[in-house]
């Protein structure tokens, strides 16, 4: 089983002691930091699957903490859930322009948690699944590129010897007509080392561009987050 991991970064100690509590009953492993800056540190060196964050902290805030996570490409994909005391709309829309995936607002009931963070777990393990996906489709279509471009100088090698064979087998020998074949395979054989060059430098597919930057909808984030102060 993959147990997943989860980040808190809040100043306030009891706060971290209430959430390491919670989420460890679930089975998430749970990293803490006190600080925004320790909190970016960790978030880059144990790669968790989903940061829980703190809005008011010193040095820091947590708005900075979640631009840094979202703009920096080794973070960038982890969802960040933003738990904060601030209720108004400016904030909601600072968090999500800040690139937040949730707003949990303060005091929470451990239901409401526990279901923004296995929908946030769900989305991120969906995005995955697409990256990898498309991953497959590029490597697939590259491959069919390069059947394609291995073809037609196959073509002409295998055109070339039967060229040269029937040449062999007439009375009178054509050089000149000989050596235009073999410069033909030459050239051919050419072609290919340098399309089977190419498909060896290919380590990691390159995913289209849309599928790095899935987001919810803003719109909705917010209706649910506003359902919830109700």
């Amino acid at each position: 089983m993959n147990t997943k991991k989860i980040l808190v970064i809040d100043d306030q100690k009891e706060n971290l002691f209430i959430l390491e509590d919670r989420l460890d009953l679930e089975g998430f492993k749970v990293i803490t930091a006190y600080n925004g800056l320790s909190g970016i540190e960790l978030a880059k060196e144990h790669k968790p699957d989903l940061v829980l964050l703190d809005i008011m902290m010193p040095e820091i805030s947590g708005f900075e903490v979640c631009r840094e996570l979202t703009n920096n490409e080794i973070t960038k994909n982890i969802p960040v859930i933003i738990l904060t005391a601030l209720s108004n709309a400016e904030d909601t829309e600072k968090g999500f322009a800040a690139g937040a995936f949730d707003f949990i607002k303060k005091p929470f009931n451990r239901i409401e948690l526990l279901a923004r963070i296995k929908a946030a777990l769900r989305f991120s393990e969906t995005k995955k699944l697409l990256l990898e996906l498309e991953k497959i489709n590029t490597f697939s279509a590259t491959v069919k590129k390069t059947n394609h471009d291995i073809k037609q100088p196959l073509t002409l090698i295998n055109l070339s010897v039967t060229a040269i064979k029937r040449e062999m087998e007439n009375e009178i020998f054509n050089k000149e007509s000989v050596l235009k074949r073999i410069s033909y395979i030459e050239n051919s054989v050419k072609e290919i080392i340098d399309v089977l060059e190419q498909m060896s430098k290919i380590q990691n597919p390159q995913v289209q561009k849309y599928l790095e930057n899935i987001e919810l909808n803003n719109f909705e984030n917010v209706k649910l987050h506003q359902q919830f102060q109700k």
